[in-house]
């Protein structure tokens, strides 16, 4: 058996050898059916990518929320953040716990430095009581007037916690470094407040006080924009406390929000989960944007799917019409194959071995030339050059390997010949 091996691949090297033309033939029918197919299906497995991408940059699709309905006095407890599962088909959920509280805000001047600590830490030093009427507020221009201050106006106030805000709230930065996060201003409210990055804001809640620098002006190119941000959620959970009672359950939240990537199918069962571990709160999903995507993805998907598979069909029919020939050619070969001893099933393996390295040979260097046409096309097509996805490759050598088996088809007519019938030329 060791020694039938070299003997085995030594024919099938000079099988392979025997006609260049042929060969060069069946190769550019083989590599340019890999090239087709691997640009194909790295587009689409590039176009999941980039639509779950996309569609999370339009903010959360999944919203948990009292129920009846988020506001100052219907709110949920920050703990129900914990019962959230953290992914969803191995990808991580963009959690996102915010209050929202309207408070009266205005542009104030720069405090000294040891009234503002650079790291502000709960509890008490980010609240302050609103001065007496009459009395000087340290954290207001001074009362020798060296500023005035614009008169305060209501602005919805948003404290939020949790990481990558920006699938929640995707935003363009138009002044500041997006350093430090203490207030993100959207871009009307900084009109209204006539305020810029660096500025500071005093903002009010009944007895309460809390000032704030703007770190960034943001267009939202939504409601976000009339509304200020900030990452520290404990300061304006404290601003909202005008009872202490209100705290009986834990620090109050208006409502968690959640960027769940998966396909439709997959959110809706995160839903339907999320709703068993939280019945206390309403756990709904925003339809549009998840049925969007589906539906988007499907098309896609189906239309480069039909492509693929017509692109092998007639690969293989190009490869069977050449493996016909070679059929027609061997004759002789089989025959005196067969009169010396050689079994049937082992020549036909011999074939099926050429058959599957012309696939390997291929597939092999069709596939990276798909992957790279796959950039030039999605640049063209979508404006975006693809990202080449390694997984694509291994997938098209072995449909290529599989193409080059089944064109092969013709090969087992070969099995039927009689060496006597050869030798008289009656084959």
């Amino acid at each position: 058996m060791s020694n039938s091996r070299p003997m085995f691949w030594r024919i099938v090297r000079r099988l392979l050898t025997a006609n260049r033309g042929r060969l060069i033939v069946i190769l550019l029918a083989l590599g340019a059916g890999a090239a087709v197919t691997a640009a194909l299906l790295n587009l689409q497995v590039d176009a999941k990518q980039r639509l779950t991408n996309e569609f999370r940059s339009f903010g959360a699709n999944i919203v948990v929320a009292p129920k009846k309905g988020p506001s100052l006095n219907n709110t949920i407890p920050e703990s129900l953040d914990e019962r959230i599962p953290s992914t969803n088909d191995g990808t991580e959920v963009t959690k996102i716990d915010s209050l929202y509280l309207l408070v009266h805000a205005n542009r104030t001047s720069r405090p000294p430095q040891t009234q503002l600590p650079a790291v502000i830490k709960p509890p008490t030093n980010t609240i302050r009581p609103v001065p007496k009427k009459g009395a000087v507020d340290a954290l207001s221009p001074d009362s020798a007037g060296n500023e005035s201050s614009p008169p305060s106006i209501p602005v919805v106030l948003v404290g939020y916690d949790g990481r990558n805000p920006q699938h929640i709230w995707p935003s363009r930065i138009q002044e500041g470094a997006g350093r430090g996060e203490e207030c993100r201003v959207g871009k009307q409210a900084a009109k209204a407040l006539q305020v810029h990055a660096g500025d500071y804001l005093s903002l009010r809640n009944g007895p309460n006080l809390h000032l704030c620098m703007v770190s960034t002006v943001e267009d939202f190119g939504g409601i976000e924009d009339n509304q200020i941000f900030t990452k520290f959620l404990f300061a304006v959970q404290q601003l909202a406390v005008l009872d202490n009672g209100m705290l009986k359950d834990g620090p109050p939240i208006s409502l968690i929000q959640l960027s769940v990537p998966g396909t439709p199918q997959s959110v809706s069962k995160y839903i339907a989960e999320l709703q068993k571990k939280i019945p206390e709160a309403d756990v709904h999903g925003i339809r549009q944007f998840t049925e969007a995507e589906g539906k988007i993805y499907e098309r896609i998907s189906g239309l480069l799917n039909a492509t693929v598979a017509v692109v092998l069909i007639l690969t293989m029919l190009c490869v069977m019409a050449a493996m016909t020939n070679v059929a027609m050619e061997r004759k002789n070969d089989v025959g005196l194959m067969k009169a010396i001893g050689g079994a049937t099933r082992r020549v036909l393996r011999l074939f099926l071995a050429e058959a599957a390295t012309l696939g390997l040979i291929a597939g092999i260097i069709g596939a990276a030339a798909g992957l790279a046409l796959s950039v030039a096309l999605g640049k063209a097509v979508f404006g975006v050059a693809a990202q080449p996805r390694l997984i694509v490759y291994p997938v098209v050598v072995a449909l290529t390997i599989l193409v080059a088996v089944a064109g092969a088809y013709p090969l087992r007519r070969l099995a039927g010949i009689r060496p006597a019938s050869v030798f008289r030329g009656e084959a």
